[in-house]
């Protein structure tokens, strides 16, 4: 199947991320979501990578304006029927997820691949509220930065064809990406094993162990990560974090490992969600 149109559910950094890359590598792209402010901001981003991408020269003018006019955006999902694959890309809560499954089962055509960025949820699950098109459903976790990181995890759902399979893999390459596969269980390969790791960095700050900056230094001078893994729970979110580690603990059978540290709870409950919120872990207000 040719993909000529992508509609991507929601245009927060994940979707806005996924309909640029789309649009980069000649695939129309539209964003849908319900907040008007939300698309003007996805409309925003676009325009300014696009820009940066062409002074750093890394794209021609005509290449960004070519991507830039296959990008839409629109408020209801209606609008972009006429799409042949969708991506939803909601916030991580399988209540809301589901809710927009079944949307999107009753928007787009008995033939279109009905994708989740869920980077932690199951597929199935996702996959059970509209059981005729099943074999249609599949997870297609992209990572933050989209238009930056090679990995795409396709992830199979118990019903999923070999056929939306095979589809997804196609898509990820066209798309400039790697796809590798994973198996249905909470958290897939990435979250299973990044999250008990940032989890635990939490742990050792509330023990005393080290502070924030020491804690991350040590695990990027000592074991080369790019990024400390406290200061990537604040670029991930931590309210995001909180949730992944809640979806593993629930589906890997209330294993205390997975539940989130007290310290973390404590800062979402807060509202010291990380980079979005201006204060996390760290104090971005100040620098």
């Amino acid at each position: 199947m040719t993909v000529k149109k992508i509609a991507v559910i929601g245009g927060g950094t994940m979707g806005s991320g996924i309909a640029l890359t789309a649009a980069v590598h000649g695939i129309d792209a539209v964003v849908v979501d319900i907040n008007e402010d939300q698309l003007a901001r996805a409309k925003d981003y676009h325009a300014k990578q696009l820009a940066r991408s062409v002074s750093k020269e890394r794209m021609t003018q005509v290449g960004a304006d070519s991507a830039a006019a296959k990008l839409s955006y629109v408020t209801a999902m209606a609008d972009a029927a006429d799409a042949n694959w969708v991506v939803e890309a909601a916030t991580e809560n399988i209540d809301i997820k589901k809710s927009i499954f079944v949307q999107m089962y009753e928007t787009f055509g008995k033939s279109v691949v009905l994708a989740t960025n869920t980077s932690s949820i199951s597929i199935t699950e996702l996959a059970s509220v509209i059981p005729d098109a099943a074999d249609r459903v599949i997870g297609m976790h992209f990572f933050n930065p989209v238009p930056v990181m090679k990995l795409v995890e396709v992830i199979k759902g118990e019903e999923t064809s070999s056929e939306t399979t095979a589809s997804t893999l196609k898509l990820s390459e066209k798309m400039g990406k790697i796809p590798v596969p994973a198996n249905d269980r909470a958290g897939f390969v990435s979250n299973r094993v990044l999250m008990p790791m940032i989890n635990e960095a939490f742990h050792a700050w509330a023990d005393g162990v080290a502070e924030p900056e020491d804690i991350d230094s040590i695990m990027k001078l000592g074991c080369a990560f790019p990024m400390g893994p406290l200061r990537l729970a604040d670029y991930i979110g931590l309210d995001v974090c909180k949730d992944i580690m809640m979806v593993m603990y629930n589906g890997l059978d209330e294993n205390p490992k997975y539940l989130p540290s007290a310290k973390l709870v404590k800062l979402v409950d807060q509202g010291y969600l990380g980079d979005k919120s201006g204060r996390g872990v760290y104090n971005y207000d100040k620098g």
